[in-house]
């Protein structure tokens, strides 16, 4: 399959209705692409489903692999392995499927029981964090995805992010674990000192002091943004 090919209209199917799938497949319906179902745990899973995607049947995990042309899981890295081999003991993959995953943590080797029927592997991860509404879909134009493929199919997954509204960067399968850590420490610490210095305005009894820590960590981190940014002179 061809980079353009990824442009065509494809069947997809997701796997997983948290606050990363539908947004994805919204944006992906965007540009042009079929959404033939979903699958939806729980009442919150149902209504951000209904919300995202109206009208895109919920189904069990086998039919929206049978139904698909490609299949994006957007579950907990932790559950994916044994996702992927339990389909493969089932017999539920297709040859020439596209399955993409978006779990920092894991390349594209997670899909090897996948392989040996002829499924085209690809990891995406979006690095940004979601809310699982509409208003992702404009941080998407602001955000950057991960992209690890085979070499022949890597310009699938560029095209596909590309298509979902990012910018696509790069990241060699072995270095997957080092991505993971370093995306998550920025998450986290970054939560946690906004988090500590709202306290600490707030125990000083100033009002609104998340206004005042927005103000400040904006500027700060991108003034050290740009200041790791490589000089275009250089």
């Amino acid at each position: 399959m061809s980079a353009g090919a990824a442009a065509s209209r494809l069947g997809i199917g997701v796997v997983g209705a948290g606050r990363v799938g539908p947004v994805l497949a919204r944006a992906l319906a965007g540009a042009g692409h079929a959404i033939v179902g979903i699958t939806a745990l729980g009442v919150d899973g149902r209504e951000r489903a209904e919300a995202m995607l109206p009208g895109v049947p919920v189904l069990d995990v086998a039919e929206v692999v049978r139904r698909s042309e490609l299949v994006l899981f957007a579950v907990p890295g932790s559950e994916l392995p044994d996702l992927v081999t339990g389909l493969a003991a089932t017999g539920a993959w297709q040859p020439g499927q596209l399955a993409i995953h978006t779990a920092p943590e894991h390349g594209y080797g997670v899909f090897a029981p996948a392989l040996a029927a002829g499924v085209i592997p690809l990891a995406l991860h979006p690095a940004m964090v979601f809310t699982g509404t509409s208003l992702d879909l404009t941080r998407l134009a602001e955000a950057t995805v991960a992209v690890t493929a085979p070499a022949p199919v890597l310009p699938i997954g560029q095209a596909l992010a590309v298509e979902m509204g990012a910018e696509p960067v790069i990241v060699a399968e072995e270095d997957r674990a080092a991505y993971a850590e370093a995306v998550s420490a920025a998450s986290e610490f970054s939560r946690a000192i906004v988090r500590q210095n709202i306290d600490a305005l707030r125990a000083l009894g100033i009002e609104r002091p998340g206004q005042i820590v927005a103000g400040i960590v904006r500027a700060a981190v991108e003034e050290e943004l740009i200041a790791g940014e490589p000089d275009p002179e250089l």
